[in-house]
């Protein structure tokens, strides 16, 4: 995985984080959000666990080191997620695609206010475009929001999770510098977040009785925790660790679109001219953000 080139890494995170949002639709009904979160960062922290044991690698830590392995995974993958999962619930998901879709922006201006990291204007221009695009891609089911009575509450999750969600990956960012070794911090940061909705989950919400007993419901979890999570996350972050937070972070921008076709594809969603121009847009705003 970490030999890979960034062109490789960025096309395996978006398409595979392009499915995950049709494969989360599976999750909702099943279970209470917090539980199926808790599950799916749990799988996917043994697994990684395993394989960094597998590989000779370290697995015992101090405290200091699980310190910044809990910032990590605290934010980016136990809070945020519970977000996203309960936003969700209340918005369509392409409401949820719109608000990561401004990761770029986000990451590029909290990596300047924290490491003073250069931040061009033509990197925010291209930002500003990709969130207008996938606005634009989404622009029916926005125009559908003020429909719904919860609403509100959708958007304050979606908010939620994508400003948690760049927290972690700053903390992710500043645990590479720090040398903490990557199938390691990954698999922690991983069972950090697993701990984490689990005490969410524990709080808020009983424990399922029974289970749900559905394929697509054990399948999509599967599917969330070994791909979703640990493939997607690994090219992600090894990413990260070579083109830096904000020019990583415009995974989050192609995403929907991958999203819109796999909708195009299973849901019989039909594209329109918004959604064109919005494709358009969002490629423009990639080529800007990513150019030397």
């Amino acid at each position: 995985m970490t030999r890979l080139p960034a062109w490789q890494l960025f096309a395996l995170a978006v398409l595979i984080w392009g499915t995950t949002w049709h494969a989360i639709t599976y999750q909702l009904g099943g279970t209470p959000p917090e539980w199926g979160v808790a599950l799916r960062f749990s799988l996917a922290a043994a697994v990684v666990l395993a394989f960094a044991g597998w590989r000779g690698e370290r697995l015992r830590y101090g405290l200091r080191a699980h310190g910044l392995l809990a910032l990590q995974g605290v934010f980016m993958y136990g809070l945020a997620y519970v977000c996203v999962y309960h936003a969700e619930l209340h918005v369509p998901s392409g409401l949820v695609a719109v608000g990561y879709s401004a990761s770029p922006v986000l990451m590029g201006l909290g990596g300047w206010a924290l490491w003073r990291t250069p931040v061009g204007a033509r990197f925010l221009l291209g930002g500003v475009l990709g969130v207008a695009g996938v606005a634009l891609i989404f622009w029916p089911e926005l125009a559908d929001m003020g429909a719904r009575p919860s609403a509100g509450l959708g958007l304050l999750f979606t908010v939620g999770a994508v400003l948690l969600s760049a927290v972690g990956a700053l903390a992710a960012s500043r645990n590479a510098k720090a040398g903490l070794p990557f199938w390691p911090a990954l698999g922690w940061g991983l069972a950090w977040g697993a701990v984490t909705a689990t005490l969410i989950a524990a709080a808020s919400q009983p424990l399922p009785d029974p289970w749900p007993t559905a394929w697509s419901w054990w399948l999509s979890l599967a599917y969330l925790a070994v791909a979703g999570t640990v493939v997607a996350f690994a090219a992600f972050l090894t990413l990260q660790l070579r083109l830096g937070p904000s020019k990583a972070s415009t995974v989050g921008v192609m995403t929907p679109v991958v999203a819109l076709a796999v909708s195009t594809l299973f849901e019989g969603y039909v594209p329109s001219v918004f959604t064109l121009a919005g494709v358009a847009l969002t490629i423009a705003g990639n080529v800007l953000m990513l150019r030397r």
